[in-house]
């Protein structure tokens, strides 16, 4: 590795002067962390601090890489190594509690959070991230002083509402709860979690119908949760509305297929319907993910009797009376079905059990296990009363009552909403991203057409580039295989520009190959290269254009962390910066009037510096080129709603959702107007 590391460095002058340049490693490392490259930036992390491992910022940044790796110890030893060299800097106390409260270690983040808020007592994730690590741990004094704190901070952060509105629920306190809530909606209609949280309180309020209401609200913001369709079907349910009740599980099923309440509940509502056969299959499923479930097993039991499968529900209710040899149903039951089968002897083996325990039961003789199973029943029933049962309820007379989630899952609602990642991704709506000619393309869940371009067909099959390049928007990050592949093939390249100096499409490809490895500035030497040995070679045009866009955004990405990042204030971007992206992208068009991706970057470009007019001129003619262009018509809907255009914006995000970017759904429900 560290022969492959020195190979590497040989090829960038500018990096070696007896040792590397560390600050120019540092931003391409910093580069690949910002694009979600996690796994290149950890190895140029690695080159800085084995040239200067005194420094605190590669080890912060590794710390953030491997934070989104997953891999929490990793990035809490970082972050101690960061702590140790400089220990002022608040986003390592900030990653730190991050990792500590994956590892469950929420004293620890605790303790960072509060050494990070001294520093820093108005920001908002440090009081977030404080408040959910001491829900965590139970401690709802503690963190309602927190977010006492936080709303004098933020006095319109919604999420504060909605975290204390959890905690008075917790304290059983659901007068106060329904408070935050609504203030949490008065601050934000369009809040899906408010929604959803205010109508689990009207929920235990038996407001069921209000409860619908509520949870339809949330839905329309948020079509993928499969929990809103778990509860809403609750609340159906209450009102006898069986088959809405079932469809909603049905939905909650296609986006979670391993829901095991899904599953459960669907079951025995089939059942009720006389949907036997596919009742069955539901409780299989249950039965598959626990195959201790013997509610599951029982309900099962009933099913396989209802359909003639005697000998399956014996099996079944023999497997419930081995673990509960005192529930009397089961004995009846088996007895029922082992007389259909001819087997009169054990059926009255059964009918004497149930028997028996009736007589005891009238002499006021109850055995240990009958009596702990009535307790556990009255504790069961709960708020929900004879309708409902928690999962966690084991008493078996609770069979056919529906599931509701416990008290300890409830509770997961916000404590998985844990801020502060380097890459937290955005929850403004954005536009679709630029396109790229790469190597690598992210699997898309839904079937987009194929990017197609007559020139770059003909550069695949020219032999000059190492693999098949790629139109795409969904770049994927490269693997570390896929990183010593594309720094071994610089060099093979390096070598072949020596031997072929006028070699334009070599010089192109060894540009794509350090725009894969992140390192910007090389790849957009390489492009002019190219472009001044063949001024017509329009692919380096793009190119060029789509880095120097990128190297842009990175730069305001580094302006607006300069507040938690300590640095040297650099110059402000401006519009005037984007002129000469946007001459790259004229010249393509110039060059390839045909090719609809340089209309489409130029639009992104214009939209981005909210030259929507612009933007929209653009999107036109990339969708005149090519009436399938998904991407086209989801950015020019948006463009559209920017500009006040909601009807037409709606109709292009319809038809970006037709072609595939299911996120257009969401954006229209967003932005349809709802009846208050």
């Amino acid at each position: 590795m560290i022969k492959r590391i020195l190979t590497v460095l040989l090829l960038f002058p500018t990096l070696v002067c007896a040792q590397i340049n560390t600050d120019r490693v540092m931003t391409i490392a910093r580069n690949a962390l910002y694009f979600e490259d996690y796994v290149l930036s950890i190895q140029y992390f690695n080159q800085v601090i084995n040239a200067k491992p005194y420094l605190y910022e590669p080890y912060f940044f590794r710390a953030l890489a491997k934070l989104n790796l997953e891999d929490f110890q990793g990035a809490e030893i970082d972050c101690d190594a960061a702590i140790q060299r400089n220990p002022f800097v608040v986003g390592a106390y900030q990653i730190r509690g991050l990792a500590r409260i994956r590892q469950s270690k929420f004293d620890g983040a605790i303790e960072d959070y509060q050494k990070a808020l001294h520093y820093d007592p108005e920001n908002i994730t440090l009081w977030h991230n404080l408040t959910l690590s001491h829900i965590q741990k139970k401690d709802y004094n503690s963190a309602k002083e927190d977010l006492e704190s936080l709303l004098k901070v933020a006095p319109r952060y919604t999420r504060a509402y909605l975290m204390r509105g959890e905690v008075s629920l917790q304290q059983k306190d659901t007068l106060a709860a329904l408070n935050d809530f609504n203030k949490a909606l008065e601050l934000d209609k369009y809040d899906p979690d408010a929604w959803a949280a205010r109508a689990i309180v009207k929920l235990q309020q038996s407001k069921y119908a209000e409860a619908e209401s509520d949870f339809d609200r949330a839905i329309h913001l948020s079509a993928k949760n499969a929990g809103n369709y778990i509860n809403r079907a609750l609340a159906r349910f209450h009102q006898n509305n069986l088959r809405g009740a079932m469809s909603d599980y049905d939905l909650a099923l296609d986006i979670d297929s391993n829901n095991f309440i899904g599953h459960y509940n669907r079951g025995l509502l089939r059942a009720r319907v006389g949907d036997d056969n596919r009742a069955i299959e539901d409780f299989d499923f249950v039965i598959q993910m626990e195959p201790d479930n013997m509610m599951a097993v029982f309900n099962r039991g009933l099913l396989r009797a209802q359909t003639g499968d005697y000998r399956g529900a014996i099996k079944d209710y023999t497997t419930v009376i081995d673990q509960y040899p005192n529930f009397l149903a089961g004995y009846y039951q088996r007895s029922e079905a082992r007389r259909k089968i001819g087997d009169k002897k054990g059926a009255e083996q059964d009918e004497f059990k149930v028997m028996k325990a009736q007589i005891d039961k009238q002499n006021g003789v109850t055995n240990k296990d009958v009596a702990q199973n009535q307790n556990k029943e009255k504790e069961g029933e709960g708020e929900e009363g004879e309708k409902t049962r928690k999962k966690s309820d084991k008493n078996m007379n609770n069979y056919r009552k529906i599931v509701i989630a416990d008290d300890s899952e409830a509770e997961q609602r916000y404590t998985s909403d844990y801020r502060g990642r380097v890459q937290d991704k955005n929850v403004n709506i954005t536009l679709e991203p630029m396109f790229a000619l790469t190597y690598y393309e992210k699997m898309s869940d839904v079937k987009r057409s194929v990017n197609f371009h007559k020139y770059i067909e003909d550069l695949n099959r020219s032999g000059v580039l190492s693999k098949r390049l790629r139109i795409t928007n969904m770049e994927a990050p490269l693997t570390e295989e896929q990183v010593k592949f594309h720094f071994a093939l610089i060099d093979t390249h390096t070598s072949a520009i020596v031997a072929d100096e006028k070699s334009a499409p070599k010089r192109f490809a060894r540009a794509i190959d350090f725009y894969l490895v992140q390192d910007f500035s090389s790849a957009v030497s390489d492009l002019t290269q190219t472009i001044l040995l063949d001024g017509d070679f329009f692919p380096a045009y793009f190119m060029r254009a789509l880095i120097r866009c990128k190297q842009l955004e990175y730069q305001k990405a580094e302006q607006a962390a300069e507040t938690e990042i300590p640095g040297e204030k650099r110059k402000e971007i401006t519009a005037v910066d984007y002129e000469v992206v946007r001459k790259d992208l004229d010249k393509v068009i110039n060059l390839a009037p045909d090719f609809v991706y340089a209309y489409y970057n130029r639009a992104n470009v214009s939209a981005m510096l909210k030259d929507y007019r612009a933007a929209v001129a653009d999107y036109d003619k990339a969708i005149e080129l090519n009436p399938d262009f998904a991407d086209a018509y989801f950015n020019r809907g948006l463009t559209h709603i920017f500009l006040g255009n909601n009807k037409l914006g709606i109709s292009d995000l319809s038809k970006a959702g037709e072609l595939g970017i299911v996120s257009a759904y969401n954006v229209i429900k967003r932005f349809t107007d709802q009846t208050e």
